[in-house]
């Protein structure tokens, strides 16, 4: 018997194929809505709303559900880590996952307060924010 040829060609799984799975989904507080997967590859944008028998609306608690192997998930990486790196969790669709560039703070002026200007700059100092 032949051992079967290998692929040259790249992961052709894409986003659509999370209706064959069970998924975790997270609802969020006050809006009742789904929260949606978004995905971008080669320029394109893909959000679905894949199927589950496990829906949320806590961030611990979805990830709690997909370690105790309730259903594929959807997080942000450092969220996973060291998961990942133990080999608890198994990263899918990474050809698919975005970066993440972070959050941002907006308000209305540049007159701020001198308590929005403390934690604009703690905001901006790493390692300083939450070191106590």
């Amino acid at each position: 018997m032949r051992a079967p040829r290998l692929s040259p060609l790249p992961d052709r799984r894409t986003p659509y194929d999370l209706e064959a799975h069970n998924c975790v989904n997270y609802r969020l507080i006050g809006g009742g809505g789904l929260l949606p997967w978004e995905f971008l590859n080669a320029g394109r944008e893909v959000r679905v709303r894949p199927r589950g028998q496990l829906v949320v609306n806590e961030g611990d608690l979805a990830g709690a559900a997909v370690r105790a192997g309730a259903g594929l998930g959807s997080m942000l990486a450092d969220e996973g880590a060291d998961d990942l790196a133990n080999g608890r969790l198994v990263s899918v669709l990474d050809a698919w996952c975005p970066p993440f560039p972070g959050c941002h703070l907006y308000y209305p002026s540049r007159q701020a307060t001198p308590a929005l200007r403390a934690l604009v700059d703690a905001l901006r100092s790493p390692g300083k924010a939450g070191a106590e």
